[in-house]
């Protein structure tokens, strides 16, 4: 499925719910945000009857979000329900890994193929302050979880703040030496709520390869065999993992963008950086047909910019990034 700049869309990143049981300083405000009503969000089974209309007209990779995925009642019921969808090969979960423990197993044995868990840093008290009261020891239970279950590769995305988790670039990194993890850093995003915290705390990907290579070692172009997404990998000599950097700032990746976002409310958005949304879910709810919401996917595809605007500030005044869909 091509959009007017002839780029393959395939990929729809699904947010299931606007939820999440950490409030981030870089996704949302101290008071969290106002979720919406239990009418408001997309049924379990009006999300299915969206990727089937998807699938028919060239998606194949789903990635299911929040907010927090894990809050969502019946999940591993989802999943169980998208992979028996024709056109659809690849199912993976974006997570802060809290819940994954008692959930990894059923998740895997449902058809989710592996995970991305959010980690920013490995220090105990940081995290608290970073996710406003989460226990970094949960997050790291989730990552044994997602190892144990077979949810490979599994993947740990870092996003870097100067002056307050950039000294630990090269900590992070290491774990990649014995460990079959995957470490991908990412560039701070000007974002709603961050837009004027973030000030000043941008690290450019380019600056954060230097230090590990001064610091560890030369860093060899690695290929990532799963996911289709946008960063770049690398590896250092005889690592059991992977580092990658995820440059949505310094080296935009609009060109090869393949993707995009259902938020929990039934918005399509072609793109994270516009406003802009093709609304499912009225169309859905007033006995809209497969084939009809097929069309207005195409038409969402055909709305999707050239490039983000992101260095032109947040336009969205209505959504954080935890309702628009991680």
């Amino acid at each position: 499925m091509l959009d007017t700049y002839r780029r393959d869309i395939e990929y729809l990143r699904v947010s299931v719910t606007d939820k999440c049981n950490l409030r981030c300083i870089y996704c949302m405000p101290p008071e969290g945000v106002k979720s919406a009503s239990h009418e408001e969000i997309l049924r379990l089974e009006e999300i299915e009857t969206i990727i089937k209309a998807a699938a028919l007209i060239g998606i194949k990779k789903i990635r299911l979000t929040g907010g927090e995925p894990l809050v969502r009642k019946g999940l591993d019921d989802l999943v169980r329900r998208i992979s028996t969808i024709p056109g659809i090969d690849d199912i993976t979960l974006t997570t802060n890994g809290l819940l994954l423990p008692a959930r990894a197993k059923a998740l895997k044995e449902a058809g989710v193929k592996r995970v991305n868990i959010s980690l920013d840093t490995l220090k105990d008290e940081r995290y608290r302050d970073l996710t406003r009261g989460g226990e970094l020891a949960q997050a790291w239970q989730g990552i044994q979880s997602a190892l144990e279950a077979g949810l490979h590769p599994v993947k740990l995305n870092t996003v870097v703040i100067r002056d307050f988790n950039d000294d630990e670039v090269v900590d992070m990194a290491r774990l990649t030496l014995e460990n079959p993890l995957h470490i991908r850093f990412i560039e701070l995003m000007p974002i709603g709520s961050s837009l004027t915290w973030s000030k000043g705390r941008f690290v450019p990907a380019g600056e954060i390869m230097d230090r590990l290579k001064r610091k560890i070692g030369q860093l060899l172009p690695a290929t990532m065999t799963s996911g289709g997404g946008p960063a770049k990998y690398y590896r250092f000599k005889d690592a059991a993992g992977t580092v990658g950097f995820i440059n949505s700032m310094s080296e935009h990746f609009c060109e090869k963008c393949n993707r995009l976002r259902l938020t929990a409310s039934g918005g399509l958005r072609p793109c994270l950086y516009d406003e802009r949304e093709v609304d499912l879910r009225t169309p859905l709810r007033e006995g809209a047909r497969i084939r009809e919401v097929a069309e207005l996917i195409l038409d969402a595809v055909y709305m999707k910019p050239d490039r983000h605007h992101m260095l032109d500030g947040w336009r969205d005044k209505r959504r954080s990034m935890s309702q628009i869909g991680g």
